[in-house]
């Protein structure tokens, strides 16, 4: 099993949503690739130690997402990101921004400056791929 994934049971997310976030994760980060199969439903309901209907609900997410691609008989892999957008793109482009509106607003109001607002988005970035952005980027 990979170490990008891991799971809580104590945490208050759901074990088949933080899955899901830690396969977005994953593949934002350049830890996954498109075309990169990943383990089957039971392969990595057994090494997580955890009920193959949550990693179901996980996987289900994800293709209905448009992260993940299962071809039957084949296996499940990482999509290509954009070659198939999922179809409530245009909503979740909108909750985005809302999202970055509201950070936006709190920065304000912790005094920060839009420099430094950038840095810590860009920080931000640079810890979901593990530390290696570069400064910049």
């Amino acid at each position: 099993m990979a170490v990008w994934l891991q799971v809580d049971p104590r945490s208050p997310t759901p074990v088949y949503q933080q899955i899901v976030d830690g396969i977005k994760g994953a593949v934002a980060a350049g830890w996954l690739k498109p075309g990169d199969r990943l383990p089957s439903v039971r392969d990595l309901a057994v090494s997580l130690a955890i009920n193959h209907n949550t990693v179901a609900k996980a996987y289900q997410e994800l293709e209905r997402s448009r992260v993940i691609e299962v071809v039957r008989g084949r296996g499940t892999f990482v999509a290509n990101p954009g070659q198939r957008p999922p179809p409530d793109v245009e909503e979740r482009i909108e909750k985005l921004r809302d999202t970055l509106r509201l950070a936006w607003i709190e920065a304000y109001h912790l005094g920060l400056v839009e420099d430094e607002f950038e840095r810590m988005f860009r920080q931000a970035r640079d810890d979901a791929r593990g530390g290696e952005g570069k400064e910049g980027l």
